[in-house]
């Protein structure tokens, strides 16, 4: 990533932080252009072209009535279908296709000696990612909030004994092409994950949701089979491997409310409002 690209987005996180932290106060474009150091209209061009829509249409996404009212259409006949089909809503956005494998026992004993993995880094529209593959799919994405000497030592720790090469594969163009929004050059996606049975289950639930849709804690664990089970499955949620890919910034508490996540509030509003709006052109355009 680039310094600009870096400076962009740590621009648009403050823009989000601002939004969300004064929203009562209905602050006026003028106020965040400030706030983030940038004239109104430069500020008002760079947010367009990061999310499609202009802040004040982004900050209707992050709403807590909007979180409610996707979570009321997800019971609806047709957005329940959408959920199963992974497709969102009456435009079909994509036919994206994840083939999910679990890993074997044999596969990740003694600290992943059996696997060769490789890594490199990347831009998304949300700050640097790292991502990993064996020979058989993605086994891990992360956010990179702290260089990428720290982001690789997190990968290793999960497969200490593994062989490494810093290597763009076939495997890892194909997932990161998730990241544009010209989603026909997306081939098969391949996730090679470590995981109980019950974790492998909830991540491919989670795959169902829809972009520009959101889910809660309670209906995920329906979906799952493990309707009781609301605890369990947030912790799967919490240790998903791979970020983005694995939507789990689409669990979002029953009241509306984001809710945590693992790489930070700011960046599970930045993705929920980017989806949002990914979603809405592609409607428009169909």
């Amino acid at each position: 990533m680039t310094a600009q690209q870096e400076l962009d987005y740590s621009r648009i996180a403050q823009a989000i932080s601002y939004f969300k932290e004064n929203f009562k106060a209905q602050p006026k474009l003028e106020d965040v252009a400030e706030h983030v150091h940038l004239s109104p209209f430069h500020f008002q061009r760079m947010f367009k072209e990061w999310a499609g829509v202009t802040p004040k249409q982004f900050l209707q996404y992050l709403s807590v009535e909007h979180a409610k009212d996707i979570l009321k259409q997800a019971d609806t006949n047709l957005l329940a279908t959408a959920f199963e089909t992974g497709l969102s809503g009456t435009g079909r956005l994509h036919d994206l296709f994840v083939k999910v494998e679990g890993m074997t026992p044999g596969e990740y004993k003694n600290g992943g000696a059996a696997l060769h993995i490789n890594y490199s880094f990347a831009d998304s529209p949300f700050g640097k990612v790292i991502v990993a593959s064996t020979t058989k799919g993605i086994c891990h994405m992360a956010f990179v909030d702290e260089g990428e000497e720290k982001a690789l030592k997190l990968l290793k720790a999960n497969y200490p004994n593994a062989a490494y090469s810093q290597l763009v594969d076939v495997i890892q163009q194909n997932a990161l092409f998730v990241f544009t929004q010209d989603w026909s050059k997306l081939q098969e996606i391949k996730l090679h994950l470590k995981g109980t049975d019950f974790q492998i289950k909830v991540w491919e639930t989670l795959l169902k949701v829809p972009v520009g849709m959101l889910t809660s804690y309670a209906a995920l664990a329906k979906k799952a089979g493990s309707e009781n089970a609301h605890r369990a499955v947030g912790t799967a949620v919490a240790s998903n491997p791979v970020a983005f890919l694995i939507p789990c910034h689409r669990v979002i508490k029953s009241t509306g409310e984001v809710g945590q996540y693992h790489w930070g509030p700011t960046r599970k509003n930045a993705i929920i409002g980017w989806e949002a709006a990914l979603k809405d052109n592609a409607v428009m355009t169909h």
